[in-house]
């Protein structure tokens, strides 16, 4: 399988935002968010997440963020026939 490409754009002592670049079938690599985190696709289409309890799809929408809690564990794949970017924000405090 082809690596996401992530860039860190910013790391300080609150935050961590981190542009994820997938080409089509690339994936995180399994990981655990140690910290609440925002997700802002920078493009639409669907995007995999692999976890412990199976398989999920979700559709997304460039510009429209979503919010997770810490401890989400999966590996997240872009099933998409084109890139997929997305920017990540984890919050640290």
């Amino acid at each position: 399988m082809i690596n996401a490409v992530a860039t860190v754009c910013i790391d300080n002592d609150r935050v961590r935002v981190t542009e994820w670049r997938f080409a089509p079938g690339a994936h995180t690599g399994h990981h655990r968010h140690e910290y609440p985190y925002v997700v802002v696709p920078l493009t639409s289409g669907s995007l995999a997440a692999r976890a412990a309890s199976g398989e999920t799809t979700a559709t997304l929408t460039a510009g429209a963020p979503y919010y997770r809690d810490a401890g989400v564990e999966h590996d997240v794949i872009n099933p998409n026939p084109g890139e997929f970017v997305f920017v990540e924000i984890e919050l640290k405090r």
